[in-house]
């Protein structure tokens, strides 16, 4: 399975972030997108997640078991950790797990023991609203674990959280890729994530007319 972009082009209003953009992510591997503020970084991965489509290209998840359900092969992170507050912690694991499950999902994780796994071990009972922010982003993390999907997209997933629970998450990210998973993130802060590769978007930004003065090209032509 692999992750295979072909000549993308972004736009977001009237101004065009990037374009002719390219890259292949293979199964076991990590891609880490930097770049400048405004280049583009979450907009390509709303693209990459299905939220989004490119004003040109292709994105395709080549060799996954259902081609056609690209969305279903995705976990998406952004940066919005979408917690109900006042529900418990492992009320809210519970939901995101029935609402994204698949038929296989023979190595998620039970809740608590995502929780565990997070850091959050006896915490689930307390309701989302008095947790810390660092907490609240272990939670949303802990959602890549209860439902198994082999492409991970992740837009600054460190943030608010400290030293320790940044290199927590590493290891459970390195765990996915050495496990045959995908994952590309967004970020400005280091992140070991094992094998992979990184992806300047700032050396694609693009530099176009707006959209009015495009569309009316267009027209002309």
């Amino acid at each position: 399975m692999q992750l295979v972009v072909r000549e993308v082009a972004c736009r977001r209003g009237a101004r065009e972030l990037f374009r002719g953009l390219g890259f292949t992510v293979p199964a076991g591997r990590a891609l880490v997108v930097t770049g400048p503020n405004g280049a583009g970084k979450s907009s390509l991965l709303r693209l990459l997640a299905g939220l989004a489509s490119p004003v040109s290209g292709s994105i395709q998840l080549e060799g996954a078991p259902e081609p056609d359900a690209y969305r279903e092969q995705v976990h998406y992170l952004g940066h919005l950790d979408a917690h109900k507050l006042a529900l418990s912690a492992s009320a809210n694991l519970g939901f995101w797990r029935d609402l994204l499950g698949g038929v296989d999902q023979s190595s998620a994780l039970e809740v608590e023991d995502a929780l565990e796994a997070v850091g959050l071990g006896g915490l689930g009972g307390l309701p989302v609203a008095v947790l810390s922010a660092g907490q609240k982003r272990r939670l949303a993390l802990a959602r890549l674990l209860v439902v198994e999907r082999p492409l991970w997209i992740l837009d600054e997933p460190t943030t608010a959280l400290d030293a320790r629970a940044q290199a927590l998450f590493a290891s459970l990210a390195r765990a996915h890729v050495e496990k045959g998973g995908l994952l590309v993130a967004a970020t400005h802060a280091p992140l070991d994530l094992g094998a992979g590769d990184s992806l300047d978007l700032g050396a694609h930004v693009a530099h176009s007319a707006p959209v009015a003065d495009a569309a009316a090209g267009e027209d002309a032509a």
